[in-house]
């Protein structure tokens, strides 16, 4: 079948659907117009049978912003992918590319399908609310529409021209289509941005008795958490989309056959776990970012999120961001055994892990604990003896600070393994980066001792002396080993696919911790709202009003983790059914015998 035949259906499949949607939308604004001519007042909150009108809002929104994270995460680095193909005229970066896009086009339908299923459930169970918020961002619903429209047209012609596209000057007119879908998606997430962060963070002249048409649009659409949220969500949706990929590459690798394909997919999982660890490196300071912003919104409500009755879910939140730098830092520790040159290494990583699980256990101390009035005579007091002094935030942003060092550290270790530098000065060089990283770490460990000896107000600000000292590190030893490594000497070639199946899992479990991860921050999110739909604005008077209980808010996210995973193994299976990659250029060797315990 020819690639334009392809691209016809493709767009077929597309208009009709859209074509369907928008009479019905019609047929049922016609419909009700006569209703509201005779005084019809619509009803303020709808009845979801069995689990309730919020889990049912919930479980939508949260599965429609999981799969909108995956199809606005992958194209970023398909495109990135792409380009290094085409510079390096390497094959297996297009095919790599190619890969990931082709994950995308049942992820796409499945993300406007839940975000159809959301809209329906607003407007059925939330009348007045999808009322409000559509009289005040009726402009930008109508642009959001539009450029969905464009952005799933690039998406297929990106994609089934692809092959096409690849001749000549033609292969920059396929690449800036890529650029092209990204730029749509990202218009997208903005605009939807813009409107859960009203909820949140209404502006100061919004009170509950000004009409929706009296709101200043763009007041309205530029909140003050608004960009704070478009940063944060931006890099949360490279590391989820990263470790998706890598999910995907372990479970084909997993599956593989022959030794070719264990190649092809333990190379595509480094460079899933390479993509998710090196966003997730800088997400934190994107998440400080917003928490500040916050605070300087309402002090109440940042109260709320970090010392109310939220405070626990940080607990949990930190020993899953845990999890996620201990998996990526396994995955490359294992890794280090197929490439020559790794052994010199290996030693040092016993060291690492000590600092990365140091560094767990205070960000998972709370600063107070659930006590009985018993237990709290005994300790003395409301704060426990030991936990007081490594709950506080000196002590958690010096933990996170050293964990990101580390996390580097590991990075650099790895990439460097198999190269010998040639330049005349790579002695000096070596030296100069370690000392960089050990000047880091004295400013970080300097300032959060500090830190206990002022007031809380300097306190804050030292986190961002101890940011800058990080960032300043990492730019610093980047820059330099690019310079020691041009043209380095191998120590001889990856062995890709001679990787144990137990390096596998920690890709899997990536996938799984970050997933359930951005369910939980959601929740913190939204739930600081408390008893209002629009903080300060318009008050919940559902029966719903409560802010969830942790317990049961683990239970529903939870349970959309569960169903998200089920969808994502369906379209990696619809994925490996899809076509077979031919897999070449990346370097195989057969694998050795297994050793004992792999």
């Amino acid at each position: 079948m020819s690639e334009r035949g392809s691209l016809a259906r493709a767009l077929r499949r597309t208009a009709l659907p859209l074509l369907c949607a928008g009479a019905v939308v019609t047929a049922l604004a016609f419909l009700a117009e006569p209703l509201f001519a005779q005084g019809y007042t619509p009803r303020e909150y709808g009845d979801f049978p069995i689990i309730g009108s919020r889990a049912a809002v919930w479980i939508a929104a949260q599965l429609h912003l999981f799969f909108a994270a995956f199809v606005l995460g992958v194209p970023m680095f398909a495109v990135v992918a792409e380009l290094v193909g085409m510079l390096n005229k390497e094959e297996r970066f297009d095919k790599l590319a190619k890969e990931f896009t082709r994950l995308l086009l049942v992820s796409y339908s499945a993300t406007a399908i839940w975000g159809a299923v959301l809209v329906f459930a607003l407007i059925t169970l939330y009348p007045r609310v999808w009322g409000y918020l559509a009289e005040v961002f009726a402009p930008s619903m109508w642009v959001y529409v539009g450029v969905f429209f464009f952005e799933s047209f690039t998406l297929y012609l990106y994609y089934y021209g692809w092959d096409h596209l690849k001749k000549g000057r033609a292969k920059w007119v396929h690449w800036g289509l890529g650029i092209l879908l990204n730029l749509w998606g990202t218009i997208v997430m903005v605009i939807a941005n813009s409107w859960l962060t009203y909820m949140m963070s209404p502006p100061a002249e919004v009170t509950p008795d000004t009409a929706p048409d009296m709101v200043r649009f763009w007041s309205a659409f530029a909140n003050a958490t608004w960009m704070p949220i478009n940063v944060h969500r931006f890099i949360a949706n490279i590391v989820f989309g990263g470790a998706i990929v890598g999910a995907y590459a372990a479970f084909r690798f997993l599956s593989a056959k022959t030794d070719e394909e264990r190649a092809h997919y333990d190379w595509m999982g480094y460079i899933g776990n390479f993509v998710a660890i090196t966003a997730l490196i800088v997400l934190p300071f994107a998440g400080y970012y917003l928490g500040r912003e916050i605070y300087e919104f309402n002090q109440q409500m940042g109260t709320t999120m970090m010392g109310g009755f939220m405070s626990w879910l940080w607990v949990v939140q930190a020993f899953l961001i845990g999890v996620l730098f201990l998996a990526g830092n396994y995955y490359l520790w294992v890794g280090m055994g197929r490439i020559p040159g790794a052994e010199r290494f290996q030693p040092y990583t016993k060291y690492m892990l000590v600092i990365l699980v140091l560094g767990v256990m205070v960000w998972a101390t709370p600063r107070n604990m659930i006590a009985s009035r018993d237990e709290l005579t005994a300790m003395g007091g409301q704060f426990h003896p030991f936990l007081g002094v490594l709950g506080v935030m000196s002590a958690k942003n010096t933990a996170v600070n050293l964990m990101i060092l580390t996390t580097f550290l590991s990075f650099l270790l790895y990439g460097r393994a198999n190269k010998r530098p040639t330049v005349s000065w790579a002695q000096r060089g070596t030296i100069i980066q370690g000392a960089l990283f050990v000047i880091a770490a004295a400013i970080v460990l300097f300032y959060g001792v500090y830190g206990y000896f002022v007031p809380a107000i300097v306190r804050i600000g030292f986190s961002v002396y101890q940011v800058l000292a990080v960032l300043a590190a990492i730019g610093g030893v980047v820059t330099l080993n690019v310079l020691m490594m041009r043209g380095a000497e191998s120590r001889g070639e990856i062995r890709w696919g001679q990787m144990p199946d137990r390096a596998q899992y920690a890709l899997l479990v990536l996938a799984v911790t970050f997933t359930w991860l951005m369910g939980l921050m959601g929740f913190a999110r939204s739930g600081i709202r408390q008893h209002w739909h629009i903080y300060e604005v318009m008050r919940d008077t559902s029966v719903d009003a409560a802010t969830p209980a942790l317990g049961y808010a683990s239970i529903v996210i939870s349970a959309c983790v569960l169903m998200f995973l089920g969808m994502v193994a369906f379209i990696f299976w619809v994925g490996g059914l899809a076509e077979k990659p031919v897999i070449s250029g990346v370097g195989s060797v057969p694998p050795p015998e297994p050793a004992a315990g792999d």
